[in-house]
């Protein structure tokens, strides 16, 4: 439960520590005072978006504190997964800085707004005077009904159904997505086979360019490149006296001649040698290779058709090699194989959707079922409230009926019938509830949901609107009945109410001279004091007489 709360330069408050006992608390204060300043203050601790425009000094940062008992909530493994320290006692600020930047911390640890919005769920729920218009709300009926269901012995059928859906969901956009790539691949497919065939037909070698690039300037110069060799070919050996192997064959018979005689001669002889044997080698080879050389106009012609082949299909894909190409043609065929068994795995998804869809409808008749449960439940329990509550011919209704289609929260409709006055027809609560009825048919299902709730604290943010009289002394009633499971805190403006409290704090203004600035304040009233404002709520500032003793009749002192 809330246990204290600090607020510091929020809105018209200027630092205000208050403490929060358990049971019925009730804060009062005229209009205008700063009642709701509390729950807009309470709100950033749960989550919601920080704005700098609540400074009142903005010069100054803004905070807001809250302790909370927390034990025995199980809530231990929700800090675990967050990775912040777990207490009993647990301790949620807030920090908004001149600059609009905004700080979050559980006890001490810096969290995100989605960690505080998960554990305000857990821990505190708030009842604004507006929330009342949820009755009309579809997906809050559902959820009411689906509440109220897990708290009986209908567990888990809305949980499985979420699962049901998911699974479905997710097979069946696969199945889109898929039917989609093949309805494009089939458009793609003749053009991809194609490209294909033309890049197998054209028998690609990786490294052939390069070869028929060389032969084809061979070919090119043929007639050149023989005379060349055989020309190189006459200067080293022509059969005549002037030839570099005559010439050397008769160096080498000189120094053969004084080898014997001279170490040095000896050595140029054997090198001598040597050049003999390589430039007779050189010599042979120059003559095949010249001998080896013809022109031929079809090996031209086929050479450079092959090349231009090659270089169109590059220019064409916009690729630099043969390499390349034959790259392109492997990645064609594994997408030509992907869209031949394509039809098989859209008809495997098929089935796989069929059989989703047909858990999902056994979960949703589950579910159903269950709704249609606690739907009684909820006609059952939620009338003797009504008839407490000053309607005692009220008639309601839950209507379940089947939608078009199955979405996250099922496959129903469900509509809630009311009637104040005996006799004619039920209709939507929406179209014949007036604000008052609506107050009390939010109290007496928000009593009945706590009534097996581990929801630790309920704040009521003028629920009792609507309501005066005898009607508000049975609010004030009901709420003191739930204060006696949890913490129940009611912001109101009824002395009936205020009376039930076992603490009252009051909101109310002052203005400070020295700065000339209006500031809220709130204090818990002693016993003496709570007597008198309830008085004052009943009639005027001084109370009567009469309204004392009408304030001491209703707190029973």
């Amino acid at each position: 439960m809330l246990t204290h709360l600090h607020i510091e330069n929020y809105a018209l408050i200027r630092e205000s520590d208050i403490c929060f006992g358990g049971g019925f608390v009730v804060i009062t204060g005229e209009t205008g005072a700063g009642k709701s300043i509390l729950l807009g203050a309470l709100g950033l601790l749960l989550g919601q978006r920080a704005d700098v425009a609540v400074l009142a000094d903005k010069t100054r940062k803004c905070v807001v504190e809250a302790r909370f008992d927390i034990g025995g909530l199980g809530l231990q493994p929700l800090f675990d997964e967050a990775d912040v320290d777990y207490d009993d006692t647990l301790i949620l600020r807030r920090e908004i800085l001149p600059s609009a930047k905004s700080r979050a911390f559980a006890n001490d640890t810096p969290v995100q707004l989605p960690f505080l919005k998960l554990l305000g769920t857990r821990i505190i729920d708030i009842h604004s005077q507006h929330q009342t218009l949820t009755l009309a709300d579809s997906h809050f009926r559902l959820s009411l009904l689906d509440t109220i269901g897990e708290r009986r012995a209908e567990n888990g059928e809305r949980a499985a159904y979420g699962a049901a859906y998911k699974e479905y969901s997710q097979l069946k956009r696969q199945l889109e997505e898929l039917t989609t790539a093949e309805a494009q691949n089939r458009k793609e497919q003749d053009y991809l086979q194609f490209q294909f065939d033309e890049l197998s037909e054209a028998r690609l070698q990786a490294d052939e360019q390069e070869a028929l690039e060389q032969e084809s300037q061979l070919l090119a110069h043929a007639e050149a490149v023989r005379e060349g060799l055989a020309a190189a070919a006459a200067a080293i050996d022509d059969e005549s006296e002037q030839s570099v192997l005559s010439r050397l064959r008769q160096a080498k018979s000189a120094l053969a001649h004084v080898a014997h005689y001279h170490q040095q001669a000896d050595e140029l002889l054997k090198r001598l040698d040597s050049s003999l044997i390589e430039l007779d080698d050189i010599n042979g080879e120059l003559r095949s290779s010249a001998d080896g050389i013809t022109y031929s106009p079809e090996r031209q012609q086929e050479v450079d058709e092959r090349l231009a082949l090659l270089y169109r299909l590059q220019k064409k894909h916009g690729v630099d090699t043969v390499a390349d190409l034959i790259a392109l043609r492997d990645e064609l065929d594994v997408k030509l194989q992907g869209i031949s068994t394509l039809d098989e795995r859209i008809q495997a998804l098929m089935e796989q959707v069929d059989r989703a869809f047909a858990t999902l409808q056994q979960a949703a008749d589950r579910l159903s079922a269950a709704r249609a449960k606690a739907g009684k439940a909820l006609e059952k329990n939620i009338l003797p409230t009504l008839h407490e509550l000053g309607m005692p011919e009220a008639r309601f209704e839950v209507a379940l009926s089947p939608t078009a289609s199955y979405g996250p929260m099922g496959h129903d409709a469900v509509a809630f019938l009311f009637n104040a006055n005996r006799g004619g027809a039920l209709r939507d609560l929406a179209k014949v509830a007036s604000g008052g009825e609506l107050s009390r048919l939010m109290l007496a299902v928000k009593s009945m949901l706590t009534s097996h709730s581990l929801l630790p604290t309920i704040i009521f943010d003028e629920i009792d609107t609507g309501v005066s009289g005898d009607i508000s002394v049975a609010v004030g009633g009901i709420m003191q009945r739930m204060a006696g499971r949890m913490q129940v805190v009611a912001i109101t403006h009824l002395p009936q109410i205020a009376a039930k409290a076992g603490q009252h704090l009051k909101v109310y203004k002052r203005l400070e001279d020295s700065e000339e600035r209006t500031v809220s304040l709130i204090r818990e009233l002693q016993p003496d004091e709570r007597l008198s404002e309830v008085a004052v709520m009943l009639s005027s500032d001084p109370p009567t007489p009469a309204a004392l003793q009408t304030a001491r009749e209703l707190m029973a002192i």
